[in-house]
């Protein structure tokens, strides 16, 4: 598979968190032209957006992307996988409490913002909850940028170093 590399964030709050984000991981590793190359440790993480909420699971990815997928249909996957796992859009309070959210960060090099993707993630470097579990999958070029920033915040906590049972070839 030729094409670029992706980084994903994924959160979780309610329900049965580390499994959702496994589960997640392993749907996601079964799409065409998308592998999974490398999963962060899972990191307990407070709430941001002020609404009153359970602790979040996070943890970050990064994917191996086949020329044949471009970043609205990673994203689609990723809403699509999102659903599944019983995420309801159209209810849920901005910022607020959910089964399973998937966030696109990077798609190799692709800088874009339309109505439904933003590239990369416009909030990204402003959040310790995506940036530290991103540390752990990030590549060379990306790792420099991420290397100026703080690898401790007390907001996020690791969780669990054991990511077995995504069931990826790049499984840790």
């Amino acid at each position: 598979m030729s094409g670029c590399v992706a980084y994903i964030s994924a959160g979780s709050n309610l329900g049965g968190r580390e499994a959702t984000l496994l589960g997640a991981l392993r749907v996601l590793g079964e799409a065409t032209d998308v592998r999974v190359d490398a999963v962060s440790a899972i990191y307990e993480t407070d709430p941001v957006g002020g609404v009153e909420q359970p602790a979040y699971l996070n943890l970050a990815a990064r994917l191996g992307v086949g020329r044949s997928v471009s970043p609205e249909a990673l994203l689609g996957e990723m809403q699509r996988i999102e659903r599944a796992f019983g995420r309801c859009r159209e209810n849920e309070v901005r910022w607020g409490p959910r089964t399973l959210d998937l966030d696109l960060l990077l798609f190799g090099d692709v800088e874009c913002a339309s109505e439904t993707l933003a590239l990369p993630h416009p909030r990204m470097w402003e959040r310790a909850f995506v940036l530290i579990p991103l540390r752990e999958v990030a590549e060379v070029g990306l790792l420099g940028k991420l290397d100026q920033l703080s690898r401790t915040d007390p907001s996020v906590r690791l969780f669990s170093v054991n990511t077995r049972g995504w069931g990826g070839a790049g499984e840790r």
